[in-house]
């Protein structure tokens, strides 16, 4: 009898070391990290979020001397690809890197959410702080947001714009201006902000807010006009162009870009990214790229510090959404 369980624990164990021979080690965190780190972007390729995204694997891969990798996920106004960042094993290999609608915005505006913005995630480092353009297209005969305004309100219901998704920081600002002005236009959802100013650049909308990085050379080249901008002072890069308050419509917002682990990632791993990151925000060439997308505002954060600001944004949005009035399922 003593033999047949001897025997029996020696199958359950060579069963179970069979079972996890192909698993990836969890990382040595002061070793970190010993393989390619995929970071999760949820938006499509080419817009802001991700043309920022590799501007940081980039530094990041040199910094570390491994690969990091982009993976886009779009999808549900980043739904998709946060969800899938939540549920992956807190071993630094796979992160996040999103943006301020996906973490802070969601929450108040879907009835279920498939991840917790504070319980789900680890923060890591926040990356810039920016707000977005008001773009039209070039065909539209308006150089102003007053022009802009009495356009649209002569064609009440008839002129479209577009945003990366229902209930996205576009969509929200968007309707808020349209809401003090009393206007009325369509709004056409894309997956993603790429695909949204390419409806611009097509003809298939009028106007969006969008962001400055992937934006500011299509309005540059005059391809796109850009007739104000969602901060609350004027950007480096368009000097002349006003803030909404200061063209006549009092509202500012800014939206960020974060670096997220999932929850109960080691401290210090997560401790050893927040310090890289941190180190590319003081690389001038780094941030020579980031002033080109008209990213300059480089705050240097804490993972406590990001912390704090996603609890105030996750109120500060609420807040929006609720005045707007938008709830999706």
């Amino acid at each position: 009898m003593k033999t047949m369980k001897k025997h029996g624990m020696a199958l359950a164990l060579l069963l179970a070391m069979a079972c996890t021979g192909h698993a990836q080690p969890a990382q040595d965190a002061g070793n970190y990290p010993a393989r390619p780190v995929t970071l999760i972007v949820p938006t499509a390729a080419a817009g802001g979020t991700d043309t920022i995204a590799r501007v940081f694997a980039e530094g990041l891969t040199r910094l570390l001397k491994q690969p990091f990798v982009v993976d886009n996920r779009p999808g549900a106004n980043g739904l998709v690809g946060v969800e899938q960042a939540a549920r992956s094993a807190p071993d630094g290999d796979r992160l996040l890197f999103t943006y301020t609608a996906s973490m802070a915005v969601n929450p108040s505006l879907y009835r279920k959410v498939p991840y917790d913005p504070i319980k789900d995630f680890a923060p890591i480092a926040q990356i810039g702080r920016a707000g977005n353009l008001l773009l039209v297209s070039r065909d539209l005969p308006v150089h102003s947001l007053k022009e802009f305004v009495e356009h649209v309100r002569a064609r009440p219901g008839q002129l479209s714009y577009c945003s990366w998704g229902q209930g996205s920081g576009g969509h929200l600002t968007m309707e808020f201006l349209l809401k003090q002005a009393g206007l009325q236009m369509q709004h056409v959802p894309y997956k993603g902000s790429s695909p949204c100013v390419q409806g611009l650049l097509g003809g298939q909308v009028q106007a969006a807010f969008a962001d400055t990085s992937s934006t500011v050379e299509l309005v540059r080249a005059g391809r796109v006009r850009a007739i104000a901008h969602s901060g609350d002072k004027r950007i480096p890069s368009q000097p002349d162009l006003p803030s909404l308050t200061e063209a006549g419509y009092p509202f500012h917002n800014y939206s960020w870009y974060g670096v997220f682990a999932p929850a109960k990632t080691p401290q210090p791993i997560v401790d050893k990214l927040n310090a890289a990151i941190n180190q590319l925000l003081q690389d001038p060439a780094t941030a020579k790229k980031l002033g080109e997308l008209n990213l300059t505002d480089l705050p240097r954060t804490t993972p406590a510090q990001f912390a704090d600001t996603l609890r105030q944004d996750l109120a500060d949005w609420g807040r929006l959404v609720r005045e707007v009035g938008v709830q999706l399922d």
